[in-house]
């Protein structure tokens, strides 16, 4: 298959095309307009690779998008492209709710005039709002409930995605899955920073009592879950996809001080975040049961290894938090660069 993916560029997007093209035989087509998450450093290594070709483009450019679905005959479309950092929502909602939901309309758009085979909606179970300590974890039919400016342009860009299948008939799966980690995972978020500041003696800023929990899953499972759900997946319908995995932030920091050696006094309390979420927590029943996946790195094996990559790739998060990461998209893609014409 050709199969565009958006946001290729990003921490899921860019494991989710390493993974296609190490063991499918699909050509992958990654628009991505390098936001302030998008780093092509993710995907160093395969600017030259037969079945991989790289398109700087916003998901809201419908002649692009077009262009982009006619020219590379393109048969599905993986989406990840979002704004994803829930701080930065409380900052600018209207950011969020313009890209990652009229964009997801745009891009919906175009895949039914193009009569795509498949769009796989890549969601987030922050979309069921909190869960109180004591309560099952959510649900395919848990209800919508977001708390977040981030959360509410998800669900509503999942209801666009419903409203898509039923209305126009397009064929469309929504994945929802709990927190991930693993290499490549933009260092302003929970595992990464606390890695790199710890590497560096600084604070590790914990939100309110570091007791709201999240279920944990390692970026390889969830992309061999969503390429199970753009496979075999029954066409409009949802896919919880978690790790069972329930960790304290707190708790988790703690962990990631012990791997590196580091003292807990590192720890720094700061006010909560408003409208903070207590606990996450998936079901993974149906995508088990349906298409017999499970998640098959072991939690302590998982973040070792994280710790570890991180450690040995220390000049990549270093040139995120300078910012000179820019500077890899102009050596290859810009005006005069190796691959000019994008």
């Amino acid at each position: 298959m050709n199969i565009l993916v958006t946001g290729g560029a990003g921490f899921i997007g860019s494991n989710h095309i390493r993974h296609l093209l190490a063991t499918t035989g699909d050509r992958i087509v990654n628009l991505d307009l390098l936001t302030y998450a998008g780093n092509l450093e993710n995907l160093a290594g395969l600017e030259d690779h037969p079945r991989y070709r790289f398109v700087r483009g916003d998901i809201r450019d419908g002649e692009l998008v077009g262009r982009v679905l006619a020219e590379e005959r393109i048969d599905a479309v993986v989406h990840f492209a979002a704004e994803s950092h829930v701080d930065r929502s409380l900052e600018a909602p209207g950011v969020f709710l313009d890209t990652n939901t009229r964009g997801t309309q745009v891009l919906l758009d175009l895949a039914s005039r193009h009569r795509l085979a498949r769009f796989v909606m890549v969601s987030t179970d922050e979309v069921y709002g909190s869960l109180a300590p004591e309560s099952p974890g959510f649900s395919e039919s848990s209800p919508l409930a977001p708390n977040s400016p981030y959360a509410a342009s998800k669900a509503a860009a999942d209801l666009v995605c419903r409203a898509y299948h039923r209305t126009f008939g397009l064929d469309v799966c929504i994945t929802r899955c709990s927190n991930n980690y693993g290499p490549f995972q933009f260092p302003e978020k929970l595992i990464p920073l606390m890695i790199a500041n710890a590497l560096e003696d600084r604070p590790l800023p914990v939100y309110g009592d570091g007791l709201n929990v999240r279920d944990w899953l390692h970026v390889e499972d969830h992309c061999r879950a969503i390429d199970l759900v753009m496979r075999k997946g029954r066409s409009g319908e949802v896919y919880n996809i978690g790790g069972g995995n329930e960790w304290s932030n707190l708790a988790l920091v703690k962990l990631l001080l012990a791997e590196l050696g580091k003292p807990e006094s590192l720890i720094e309390f700061v006010p909560d975040r408003p409208g903070h979420d207590r606990r996450y927590a998936i079901v993974a029943d149906k995508i088990r049961g349906e298409l017999g996946w499970r998640p098959l790195r072991p939690f302590a094996e998982g973040i070792r290894s994280t710790v570890a990559w991180y450690l040995a790739n220390r000049s990549w998060w270093e040139k995120i938090r300078s910012g000179a990461y820019r500077d890899y998209y102009a050596r290859f893609y810009g005006p005069g660069g190796r691959y000019e014409r994008g």
